[in-house]
């Protein structure tokens, strides 16, 4: 791996001048320039700033980005099922991420647990049927197209009231699931 060619993507993606660059590092722009082409190679001390202030970590820069998974398939999807749901987790390894999308699949009279308050926002969309969203002494009624969003610092679940089963995605921001 070419560490400067690596430094200038990173730098043209932030569109950011060498000189810029070297500015937020205190480096000189001509130390940047013989860096990207490869005419010299920086400290671990010095690598370190360049990569913060391209907003990564050394751990990242090092990482093969084709390592990353982004497509996720139902191979991939691990599933909890009882005799009120089914909850599928549509993301592997997803309380490593930012957000934690599930489906949720609720029988007649079926209910989620019951969540305490916490940090972060929770969006839902409803794929099929009808539910009942409790948020503290709230309920609202969402259908089929309807969707959802809340911050979750009041106990909350969901309720499915009909008569017909009730299918939706759910995301919580952190994950909480």
């Amino acid at each position: 791996m070419q560490i400067g060619t690596k430094i200038r993507l990173l730098r043209l993606k932030h569109n950011l001048t060498q000189e810029e660059l070297a500015d937020r590092c205190e480096l000189s722009k001509s130390f940047i320039s013989q860096l990207e082409n490869d005419y010299t190679s920086p400290s671990i001390v010095t690598l370190e700033d360049i990569v913060s202030a391209l907003g990564t970590t050394l751990k990242q820069f090092f990482s093969d980005m084709d390592d990353e998974k982004i497509v996720f398939t139902d191979n991939d999807y691990c599933q909890r099922q009882d005799e009120e749901s089914t909850i599928t987790w549509l993301i592997t390894n997803s309380q490593k991420n930012e957000m934690e999308p599930i489906l949720v699949e609720l029988k007649p009279n079926g209910t989620t647990d019951s969540d305490m308050p916490h940090e972060g926002e929770e969006f839902g969309y409803v794929l099929d049927g009808e539910l009942q969203l409790v948020i503290g002494d709230r309920t609202l009624v969402c259908k089929k197209g309807d969707s959802f969003y809340f911050t979750a610092d009041e106990v909350h679940y969901i309720k499915n009231a009909s008569k017909e089963n009730t299918k939706f995605i759910w995301v919580s921001s952190p994950p909480n699931f």
